[in-house]
Order: structure tokens, then sequence, then C-alpha cells
């Protein structure tokens, strides 16, 4: 039988783009949208799930397993962006994306778990970023809660490997998605002391994600992970100097990073 993957956030971006080549290859895919009736062009099915609602993601679950008597892969696609100086940033968005980016992949693992302990196989790929290896100035939390997916996966893997799962994350630097029109954005206030440099750096995020990669890109690297008997524990995908400012980071001092970032961003 053909693996049966799950895929949250699987109606456009990154999530459609990995569910239509998987798909492709003959796999068995799921995508999940909170809204799947108002998808009308996706050539997999897409089930009702949103990732902040516990009973919604066990509802997801219980019904692709039932239809399919097993659940192989899954892919925690599902994400927000977030910007803004922190000082300005409401605790209530906060507390909204981490539900998204953080609390969401965590109940999503937790309602697959025991199907795959059942199986004595599975594996899953957490969808975290680049950004989640550095604090990002203006990036803080969507930084913050990338990083925390990528430490939550670390330790997860260790608990669950004597099951035969397998639990892995996949970094992607910046693509060519709508990820950006789907961000928050705190407002550029005026006569804010961030107002000027806030400003100009909303800006220049966006052009880093309209000239970014092509999401193709990303899907043959998950191809390439569910292909791969023992999945490493962290993957970067995306371009060359996006990918090489992690080692920069490991090799370099703290200030001289830090000083390289400033001057990237212009700050």
């Amino acid at each position: 039988m053909n693996k049966v993957v799950l895929i949250t956030g699987g109606s456009s971006g990154i999530g459609k783009a990995i569910g239509e080549f998987l798909h492709q290859k003959g796999y068995v895919v799921y995508g999940t949208s909170r809204n799947p009736e108002q998808v009308l062009n996706s050539v997999f099915p897409l089930v009702a799930l949103d990732v902040r609602d516990a009973n919604s993601i066990q509802a997801a679950v219980t019904k692709i397993i039932a239809t399919s008597g097993k659940l192989d892969v899954v892919i925690n696609n599902a994400g927000v962006g977030i910007t803004g100086p922190l000082e300005e940033i409401s605790t209530v968005e906060i507390k909204n994306n981490f539900e998204t980016n953080l609390f969401g992949p965590i109940e999503v693992m937790k309602a697959v778990l025991p199907q795959m302990r059942k199986q004595k196989s599975g594996l899953i790929i957490n969808v975290t970023s680049i950004a989640g290896y550095m604090g990002l100035p203006y990036r803080s939390i969507y930084s913050a809660s990338k990083g925390a997916l990528e430490l939550i996966t670390e330790a997860l893997r260790m608990e669950v490997k004597s099951f035969g799962i397998e639990i892995t994350n996949v970094a992607p630097g910046d693509f060519a998605t709508n990820i950006a029109s789907g961000r928050f954005h705190a407002p550029v206030l005026k006569g804010s002391a961030y107002e000027k440099v806030y400003g100009n750096m909303l800006a220049t995020m966006d052009e880093h994600v309209d000239g970014g990669s092509n999401p193709i890109e990303m899907a043959t690297a998950v191809y390439e992970i569910i292909q791969a008997k023992k999945p490493k524990v962290h993957y970067k995908v995306g371009a060359f100097m996006q990918k090489f400012s992690i080692v920069l980071k490991r090799i370099l001092p703290d200030k001289v990073y830090e000083k390289i970032l400033m001057n990237h961003y212009k700050l």
C-alpha cells in the first residue's frame, strides 16, 4: 500500500507544493485547511483542521485513519509569520503566534503518535525556519516560536525512537509564497521610536519573500527525507547564504555575528 501523508496547512504555499509533488509520486495525501470548502483547486483531499483547536486536530486525524487505515507521514507545515518591535507587539498576538507555530504542532504530534506507536512506524517532519536558528530584529516572536519547535523535535525524537518512529526538522529560508500576505504586521506607529527603521525593514522582508526560492525545492527536499532510511535531526533548505548564516553563528563570536546581522538589516 502507498504511504499515507498528512500535511497541515496544505491549501497554499509550501504545503500545497509538497502535497502536489507527493501526490504525483503516488502517495495518498491529505492536506488540511480551516475552511476546506473554500479551496476549489486542490488535487488532493483537504480535511478541516485548525491547529489552534485540539478537538479539531483529533477529529481530522481520526477521520484520516478511519478512511485509510494508517498514517505513515505527518508534515507539520501550518504556520504564520509575525513582525514588529517586541515592545509594540500585543501579548494577544504573541500568544496567537505561539498557538499556531508551536502549540499547534505539539497537539498534532500528540494526536498522531498513538497510531504510529501502534504501527511501530511513522515519520513526523516539522517545518521550522532558518529564522529559528537566530534572533532576528523585528522578527523576535517568529524566531522564538520556530526555534522552540526545533528544540521540541530534538527532544521528542529521542523519546519515541524505540517505538520505530522518526521525527525531524526541515528549516526553509525565504520562499516565493503568500506567507507575507498572511503575516501579522505590528502597525508602524506614527511617532514611534521604531517608526523609520521598522517601516523600512517591513519593505525589505517582503522583498526577500517575493524574491525567494521556488517552493518545489521544499517539496523535493521533503520527498527525499521521506525516502531516507534514517532521517537526520535537522535539514535546511534555501539559498546558500541563508543556510551559511547558521554556520557563521556557530563559529563566530556572538558580538561579531550580531554586527553582521545589524549591518545586513541596516541597523
